[in-house]
């Protein structure tokens, strides 16, 4: 009997599954740093390249809905090929656009072939491994996903000074390229037995029960809106620091990056104190962090408009809440119907980054060239994400009791 591709070469398995994993990341941090200087090649301001983002959060969070149940029906590599293979050529269009429409419009297409490798990604881990075993292969991509944004912003950096923001984009497609190659070479790990054959009408079904329970809403409005507020800051902080503040495009590398080892800091004490205070007692405690946070950011800003450090430091730890938030959330939101976990997997993460459209859109919408629109709108998603978080409360009290007794 012929050994299966993951147990023959298992660090190779692992590869391509971290960089499918990494798209959500790459495909918008590698950018960053060159935003201001697309902005002023293409006659943009401020406001209208941060839609740029916006956009790419549109395709992302309804692509993922689609992708799932298609995944589900007719296997994994195919799908995962064809989003690739869209992903390049919205990558191509980003790196040929002429004006902020055309851009804009490439990043929705990059998005939507983006997320097929996303959803699709940690489908193929369920497939592949069980028990003790999947847990160590999510615990190590999720460890990647955290290392990819560190460092996205500094490589782009870097880009800038041997070339154009163009070669960012064309950079991109190679990295599609690439990864479509490496993907011929995986196990398709879903067989025929095991596929569904409902309708895709069966999905939106799910969907709508889920969103009528008040549990589910609880997990999925604390972490949504507080990813609102990440996406603000990943719009807003390029103009921020590097256009306001006069930070240049390798040192905002490195404040980016300090946020990130803010997450993964904060996600190696969640593990450690879950099964000491709880899953909901710590996404109450991020999100109650996250709130003060912002309001400290929206108060430097109105008592040092032209400092950088504190405003720097109220976001650094407004985005290391997330490792008591997102983790939790999504826990506790698998809880709610673990029969359909594919279904919560997919509507919770369409929900957090059409949040993210919110929180990237209305940093864009308020753009005044100071950084109080982006102060502002981080401090309303974190007293949003605060808000479900305890409001909610009954609810998911009553789903950690009903946990704890089963």
């Amino acid at each position: 009997m012929n050994t299966p591709v993951a147990d023959r070469h298992p660090i190779w398995v692992l590869t391509v599954l971290s960089a499918l994993m990494a798209f959500a990341s790459v495909s918008t941090d590698l950018y960053l740093p060159a935003m201001p200087v697309m902005g002023r090649d293409l006659r943009a301001g401020a406001g209208a390249m941060e839609w740029t983002i916006s956009a790419y959060l549109v395709g992302f969070s309804l692509g993922q809905l689609l992708w799932g149940p298609v995944g589900d029906r007719v296997g994994r590599r195919l799908p995962i090929a064809l989003g690739l293979v869209i992903f390049t050529v919205g990558s191509a269009g980003c790196a040929l656009a002429t004006s902020t429409h055309a851009l804009i419009a490439a990043r929705v297409v990059q998005a939507v072939g983006a997320c097929s490798s996303v959803v699709l990604a940690r489908a193929m881990v369920r497939d592949l491994y069980a028990g003790a075993a999947a847990a160590r292969m999510l615990s190590t991509l999720m460890t990647v996903m955290a290392v990819a944004p560190l460092l996205g912003p500094t490589l782009g950096g870097q880009v800038l000074t041997v070339g154009t923001w163009r070669v960012i984009f064309w950079t991109l497609v190679a990295v599609g390229v690439a990864t479509l190659v490496a993907v011929a070479s995986l196990p398709e790990t879903l067989p025929k037995a095991r596929r569904r054959t409902e309708p895709l009408s069966s999905a939106l079904r799910e969907y709508r029960r889920l969103l009528a329970d008040p549990r589910f809403r609880a997990y999925a409005g604390a972490s949504g809106l507080f990813y609102g507020g990440i996406y603000a800051y990943v719009a807003g902080t390029p103009f921020a620091y590097i256009a306001y503040y006069g930070v240049s495009p390798q040192h905002y590398g490195i404040l980016f990056a300090a946020g990130i080892v803010g997450i993964m800091a904060t996600n190696l004490l969640n593990a450690r104190w879950v099964g000491r205070f709880g899953a909901d007692t710590l996404m109450r405690w991020g999100a109650a962090g996250a709130a003060a946070a912002g309001i400290a950011s929206v108060a430097v800003v109105g008592l040092f408009p032209h400092m950088l450090w504190p405003l720097a430091t109220t976001l650094f730890l407004f985005v290391a809440s997330t490792g008591f938030i997102v983790a939790n959330a999504i826990a506790g939101a698998l809880n709610t119907a673990p029969e359909h976990a594919g279904s919560v997997s997919a509507l919770i993460g369409a929900i957090q980054y059409g949040s993210g459209i919110a929180g990237s859109a209305l940093v864009g919408l308020c753009a005044d060239g100071t950084s109080l629109p982006l102060a502002a709108v981080v401090s309303l998603m974190g007293i949003g994400s605060l808000w479900f978080a305890y409001s909610q409360g009954d609810a998911v009290d009553t789903l950690e009791v009903l946990g704890d007794q089963g």
